[in-house]
């Protein structure tokens, strides 16, 4: 269980410190809102289920990397290992035949975090809605936008007349702004976006391995076909091809995604994805941190290999580290545009337990060549 302890004037002094130079550095607006509930009186840990931009001591550190080597110390044989990555399609698709689309919940974070999946004239009029659902962030914290990265996406393929490449007829040919969602699962991300981008030139894309999450997808009340296009595809395939062309998208989105391939794949996946961004477009991620509780409450013959570990049900998931991220990005030739390290406090009020919770949230730009030299 959580040790409850107050901040020091020292650390929160630290914490509203960084607060302020993120808000300078955008504009005023923080590079990602991250939430704004600050547990200042540890007394008050039990009147909200979860508190933001929780600071770790060094005893929380030492605590969580002993518990991690304690886990790890006992890996699955490699003779065993190899059914985790030749049948994870089996096992995601098994997963979601027993629990259908009540696993998950639908992302309603998502445009405050990543407005970028907004486009421009579609951001505004998403804004106040956000604020309604969303009354505990203040209201500096929320849409950052994403204009910016469109205007100098098109501005880019104007002064240097390179455009999408073209090929024959594809779904979405036409629209100017064309969002990818890898992994997509039963669509928890896929609805909100299609709710957001109504009547807007804007296509989305949803892919996943699993044939039975697909069928999930196409069978919902608000798909359709006319501004959306849910296929399988298994992307860590090196010549499995996509429904339109390199060059054609604006954003991607991978959602605790990448976390679930072995690591070994990871850079080829990232590198195959990137080649379909425009000049400008910017992949959005999000997935699992460092000693996250998840990894931590794994017993001792769960592990595949350092920080990757697979459950019950087969399916598997790596824990990242800024570092890490941020080299499977930049080795794809991407910018970094942020790269953070989301840390929280969930609390059971029912069971009076608080878990540190890690996420990384990272958004990376493909820049156009002549800006790079």
């Amino acid at each position: 269980m959580h040790k409850l302890r107050s901040l020091s004037a020292a650390t929160l002094a630290e914490l509203l410190s960084r607060w302020s130079a993120r808000l300078k550095s955008t504009g005023g607006r923080p590079s990602a809102p991250l939430g704004s509930r600050i547990l200042l009186n540890p007394d008050d840990i039990f009147k909200h289920n979860m508190w933001d931009h929780v600071q770790w001591t060094e005893e929380d550190k030492e605590n969580a990397c002993q518990k991690a080597k304690e886990n790890s110390s006992e890996q699955i044989p490699l003779k065993e290992q190899g059914k985790f990555d030749i049948e994870a399609c089996q096992y995601w698709d098994t997963f979601y035949e027993t629990h259908q689309d009540k696993f998950f919940k639908n992302r309603k974070w998502l445009f405050l975090e990543f407005p970028e999946l907004l486009p421009s004239d579609a951001e505004s009029q998403t804004r106040n809605t956000l604020t309604r659902q969303h009354e505990h962030i203040s209201s500096t914290d929320l849409l950052r936008h994403s204009s910016h990265h469109q205007e100098s996406c098109k501005a880019a393929d104007l002064e240097n007349n390179e455009g999408p490449i073209q090929s024959s007829a594809f779904p979405g040919q036409h629209t100017s702004f064309k969002i990818l969602e890898v992994g997509c699962g039963v669509g928890n991300s896929v609805f909100p976006i299609l709710n957001s981008i109504k009547e807007k030139d804007a296509f989305l894309y949803c892919c996943d391995f699993s044939p039975r999450a697909i069928q999930l997808v196409k069978e919902h009340p608000d798909y359709d076909d006319s501004v959306c296009h849910a296929f399988v595809h298994n992307i860590c395939e090196e010549v499995a091809s996509f429904p339109f062309p390199p060059q054609s998208l604006d954003v991607i989105l991978a959602v605790f995604v990448l976390s679930s391939i072995h690591p070994e794949r990871m850079q080829g996946v990232v590198n195959r994805l990137s080649t379909y961004l425009k000049h400008g477009g910017v992949f959005l991620f999000r997935d699992y941190g460092r000693y996250d509780f998840s990894q931590l409450r794994f017993k001792k013959g769960r592990c595949l290999s350092e920080n990757f570990y697979t459950r019950g049900d087969g399916t598997c998931v790596y824990f990242f580290t800024k570092e890490e991220v941020h080299h499977l990005f930049s080795n794809a030739g991407l910018e970094e545009v942020q790269n953070l390290e989301d840390r929280r406090l969930q609390v059971n009020r029912g069971k009076k337990v608080a878990m540190h919770r890690v996420w990384m949230q990272s958004k990376y730009r493909k820049t156009h060549p002549s800006s790079t030299s």
